[in-house]
């Protein structure tokens, strides 16, 4: 996780996301950089526009904590709990696209 805020934050710093910056950053925060791990997501991230993807994820739904358990007679009505899904799946989708940024 720590070499993705390294990525995010060079590029927030408008600096290029390549495995040199991702390095320096990672060394600064007093973390012992893997060049493997640092490679593997500058590769990544080159062919990617990342200004893009935060925009995507930024219009995503986001999630909300479920409400705490109600009594069984103010039980959600079967009609209710398709909308639920639908969200849910819209959920995982903007997920599974970040998870295609960050690989």
């Amino acid at each position: 996780m720590e070499y993705i805020y390294a990525a995010l934050l060079l590029h927030r710093a408008g600096k290029k996301v390549d495995e040199e910056g991702l390095k320096r950053v990672v060394e600064a925060a007093g973390i012992s950089p893997d060049m493997s791990k640092i490679k593997s997501l500058a590769a990544s991230l080159s062919e990617i526009n990342i200004d893009e993807v935060l925009k995507q994820a930024a219009a995503a739904p986001v999630a909300t904590a479920a409400p705490a358990a109600a009594p069984a007679a103010s039980a959600p009505a079967p009609a209710e709990k398709p909308k639920e899904e639908k969200k849910e799946e819209e959920k995982e989708e903007a997920l599974s696209g970040l998870s295609a940024l960050f690989g």
